[in-house]
């Protein structure tokens, strides 16, 4: 940014309130101040906005209706799989039987990981241990391959760490966080049994052993170049990288075969895998084990086990309490029979007239983007095609699915009357999940999988099948109302689409053909002029404020580019309409209203692939000559970016 004038984001803070501020300085704070002056937290979340608040608003009707399942006031509905996850509620809700239970429903798998007495007994039991959903240091998946994916593959990397991201460990608050962590888990560990001294050997060497593998496995920067990703390797390569563990043991054991190739997520990590899978590191290793079982399990015990697990998930996210135990096991319901809980919520909530309407937005901006693409001025014609091929083979997914995938019907809750605890059935449902899993691997790839349930306040495009999803709960206010001006509905459900739509031509996307295999159907000229413009995307953000953290432009670059080509194809659809545009930037930056802890921005930002929702509602606005022409901004102004410091890609 070389202009004197050019103040990305808006002059002030976004996170503070300025009841005085204009659109022409910063437009996120003039269309919220009021509402964010008015926004309280709830002492149970570490945020709260206009996405969060849609969710607490479905999360309460649904919690409701479980309730009401659960007591018999209503008939549970005959959707296959729904009295499942009732069921599930009930075990989850009883803390007068979790309560007496206390460590009991862990003591085997405890016990089974403390029984691991050298490294001749961890490279025996691995394979079976990863297959009940242990966690190892090292990770397996099966997943459509990226240049074919009509077929399934297997991908390898590494594990996840103890601290949000790589970077936590070089920031200043990672001793105390890590000191949160070591005495919640000496507790627990001490809870459930363990003497005071193995708690100890246990903890320490987990410590030091999550350092190294922090040096190593990738950051969230990395992990956003998704393309990046696939490396394949042939098994004679990928087993010559382990010495001291016999890795063709555990994929015989794990997947029952040794493939031919795999897809190496993370060459690092591989490259110094002998490292950190060896003989001397094995007492590491297994304390390593044990931190992630006590800290992951703690949650589905009892009352005082959860209270006990909370100070380091306090620490990340500055929530002040732990959320209420009714609560807890709607959400526990809901994530292990996610699908079909959406469909009830669609079904019951949203219905086939919504639907339709809504896919007829989509296919108006569709069609809108098509236009803009085939008008663009700094493509070939060549590449103009492609992209407009891939854009109309996008499958649209709205609302909710036609029908359950097939995991559901193979999990099973078992009542408390016949010995089930909660924790036994979230283990049974995670060992079938991951032979689920494993099972495609000779399967053809299922493309009408959905990526997200319809109770999911969100929207997703996926690369490697091309598809758009919408769900059912995001089509609301202020996303979506009847009761809104057309312009308003554009800058919210309008611009949230064509930004899911741009997500096929991000820097990730632009890498996939229109059947979801990454391949170039770029010319040359044009896609060193993209990357160029992706460049300047990224520096458009790279060291933005906001509150105590710096943001990361190569981090947020996918969804930034996305948030550009979206609001610029909804403003043009709103425009086309003869529809004023002032609604359509008031709604783009009401949508993005939040108010977060200052512990929930440090621990997003080091994380998560999207800016803040301030600096999307800003940021892209400035780079819209429409914005400058609907508000009158000016030179001096703060929202004021001279004309060749404006980002245009699509």
């Amino acid at each position: 940014m070389n202009n004197k004038f050019a103040v990305r984001g808006g002059s002030g803070d976004t996170t503070v309130v300025d009841k005085t501020a204009r659109p022409q300085d910063n437009l996120y704070l003039a269309v919220n101040s009021d509402y964010l002056d008015q926004l309280e937290i709830p002492a149970d979340r570490s945020r709260m906005g206009s996405f969060d608040q849609i969710a607490e608003n479905v999360e309460k009707t649904l919690m409701a209706d479980f309730a009401a399942f659960a007591s018999g006031e209503k008939e549970v509905p005959a959707l296959p799989n729904l009295a499942k996850a009732v069921e599930l509620y009930k075990l989850a809700k009883d803390f007068d039987k979790r309560n007496a239970d206390g460590a009991e429903p862990i003591q085997a798998d405890l016990k089974k990981l403390e029984g691991l007495n050298s490294w001749n007994d961890l490279q025996g039991a691995a394979a079976a241990l990863a297959k009940e959903g242990f966690d190892l240091p090292f990770s397996f998946s099966v997943d459509a391959d990226m240049k074919n994916t009509k077929v399934n593959t297997v991908y390898f990397g590494g594990p996840h760490i103890f601290l949000p991201d790589t970077t936590t460990y070089e920031s200043p608050d990672s001793e105390k966080l890590l000191g949160v962590l070591k005495e919640q888990t000496l507790k627990l560990f001490q809870m459930a049994g363990v003497s005071e001294e193995k708690a100890a050997e246990y903890v320490d060497g987990a410590l030091a052993y999550d350092q190294r593998l922090a040096k190593v496995v990738k950051s969230s920067e990395e992990w956003a170049d998704y393309p990046a990703m696939y490396n394949p390797i042939s098994l004679a390569d990928f087993k010559s990288k382990f010495t001291s563990f016999d890795m063709g043991q555990f994929l015989a054991g794990f997947l029952g075969e040794e493939p031919e190739v795999l897809i190496n997520t993370e060459p690092r990590y591989l490259d110094q895998a002998e490292g950190l899978l060896n003989e001397a590191s094995f007492s590491e290793i297994k304390g390593w084990m044990l931190v992630k079982f006590i800290n992951d399990v703690a949650s589905s015990l009892s009352q005082e086990f959860r209270e006990a697990a909370f100070p380091f998930s306090q620490a990340l996210t500055g929530q002040p309490q732990l959320a209420s135990g009714i609560k807890q096991a709607y959400r526990i319901a809901n994530s292990t029979f996610s699908e079909v809980v959406g469909i009830y919520y669609g079904q019951t909530y949203f219905g086939a007239a919504a639907k339709e309407d809504v896919l007829g937005m989509i296919k108006r901006m569709l069609k809108v983007y098509e236009d803009r693409l085939a008008k663009n001025d700094w493509l070939s014609q060549a590449t103009k095609e492609k992209a407009i091929t891939k854009l109309q083979a996008l499958i649209l997914k709205v609302g909710y699915p036609d029908k359950i995938e097939d995991i559901y019907n193979r999990l099973q809750v078992t009542p408390a009357e016949e010995g089930g605890s909660l924790y036994s059935n979230l283990q049974a449902a995670s060992q079938e999940s991951i032979k689920y899993s494993l099972e495609k691997l000779h399967q053809p790839v299922d493309r009408t999988v959905w990526m997200m349930p319809g109770n999911l306040v969100n929207a997703c495009y996926d690369p490697q099948r091309n598809d758009i999803t919408f769900p059912a709960a995001i089509l609301q206010a202020p996303f979506y109302s009847a009761d809104q001006s057309r312009a308003a509905n554009y800058g919210g459900i309008g611009a949230v689409i064509a930004h899911e739509v741009s997500h096929a031509f991000d820097n990730n996307g632009a890498q996939f053909d229109e059947f979801g295999n990454m391949k170039n159907w770029w010319t040359e000229a044009d896609y060193k002029e993209f990357a160029d413009r992706t460049k300047a995307e990224i520096a458009l953000f790279d060291g933005l404020k906001f509150g105590p953290t710096t943001l990361n432009g190569k981090q947020i670059v996918s969804e930034n580019i996305a948030d550009q080509g979206g609001l610029a194809a909804a403003m043009t659809a709103c425009k086309e309409e003869g529809q004023g545009l002032e609604d359509f930037y008031a709604n783009w930056a009401r949508v993005w209203a939040q108010k977060s802890l200052e512990a929930a921005i440090k621990m997003i930002v080091s994380v998560d692939v999207h800016a803040p929702g301030p600096l999307r509602a800003n940021v892209q606005a400035q780079c819209q000559d429409e914005f400058y022409e609907t508000f009158d901004v000016k030179p001096g102004d703060g929202m004021y970016l001279a004309p060749e410091d404006r980002v245009k890609i699509w």
